[in-house]
């Protein structure tokens, strides 16, 4: 028996942080805006005869093997044994699963990207291991338990809960966390797909960010009332309000605007969150007119961005992303699954 899943990594546009709970519900109005890329975190499962389990894993290009009797709670969950395997561990151990199961992952994003890779093979994995094992899939479910194992092993707060969706709905996504529930509404259009597409550029910096970390810092900072900190978060839900807005009016140039103007009061939140590198680039490509903003990737910056341009000739794009060392990543919207 084998199954196969594929799940869309995202993009995040607008309302990165307001995600966190129950930062969701002391602010007015938050919404976070995010896409489901191209990009494919994938699973197979294959029944094999081994009394453990095996791991095949693209990200760290590293094969693992474990025994049954070494997948103990206390090894996997608490001791931190197994940790480039950890979270996949976990996962299994949602299923009672520790033998007979070959595994083949890979997130389909770069390590540190801020694209939020790991939750999105997370719950490709859980539907997948629904779909092995004949339990019965829940999306709400599945998001909720497979963001508690990923907190636990962030171990700095709770995580997000919007990487977690496009992976299983694909699309454009209007996500609110509500008392108690988490509402998905879907945006996709045709005509807002090519809107995006034509005027975002996803760009890997290759140098690789912690964003949960800078997250950690500022989610401590809401909750001692530093008013920077607590306006900040502010500003960024009034953006995402109006940029929600902006796209269920179709007003494409208000939107585009409101994604790098976000990008700009999150840079005021995390200290460090861009670089020298990526700045100057973007100084460069703004010589022009034609560049609007940028927006990093991951609430608190990963290793990625979004180029915000008014419709750049992609080959000159790609002549600055090479000359300054970096790497232009395959950006298209996937339509809703």
């Amino acid at each position: 028996m084998q199954v196969t899943n594929q799940g869309s990594v995202r993009v995040d546009l607008v309302g990165g942080t307001l995600d966190i709970e129950p930062i969701n519900l002391i602010i007015k109005n938050v919404v976070t805006l995010n896409v489901a890329t191209g990009l494919k975190a994938s699973v197979t499962l294959s029944k094999i005869a081994f009394n453990g389990i095996e791991i095949h894993s693209a990200d760290y290009n590293k094969s693992y093997k474990y025994e049954s009797a070494d997948l103990t709670e206390d090894r996997v969950v608490y001791a931190g044994e197994y940790a480039e395997m950890s979270f996949v561990l976990q996962i299994l151990r949602l299923f009672n699963i520790n033998s007979g199961l070959k595994l083949e992952l890979a997130s389909g994003a770069p390590a540190g990207s801020g694209l939020g890779g790991s939750s999105a093979m997370g719950v490709t994995l859980y539907r997948a291991l629904c779909n092995f094992t004949g339990h019965n899939y829940d999306r709400h479910t599945a998001v909720v338990r497979v963001k508690a194992v990923e907190s636990r092993i962030l171990n700095q707060g709770m995580a997000g809960y919007q990487d977690y969706f496009p992976a299983l709905t694909g699309g454009v996504l209007a996500i609110r966390g509500m008392e108690g529930e988490i509402k998905v509404e879907q945006l996709y259009s045709d005509e807002l797909k090519n809107v995006l597409e034509a005027h975002l550029t996803l760009i890997s910096s290759k140098q690789s960010r912690a964003s949960g970390i800078n997250n950690w810092e500022v989610y401590k900072a809401f909750f001692d009332k530093k008013p920077e900190v607590v306006n900040g978060l502010t500003r960024i839900a009034e953006i995402s309000h109006a940029t929600y807005l902006a796209i269920k009016e179709r007003k494409w140039d208000e939107m585009l605007q409101n994604i790098a103007l976000e990008g700009l009061e999150r840079e005021k939140l995390f200290p460090g969150i861009s670089t020298d590198k990526i700045r100057q680039f973007t100084a460069e490509l703004r010589q022009d007119g034609n560049v609007i903003g940028l927006k990093m990737c991951g609430a608190g910056g990963g290793g990625c961005f979004i180029l915000v341009h008014k419709g750049l000739d992609p080959n000159v794009i790609e002549a600055k992303v090479r000359a300054h060392g970096m790497e232009i990543l395959p950006f298209k919207v996937e339509a809703p699954l």
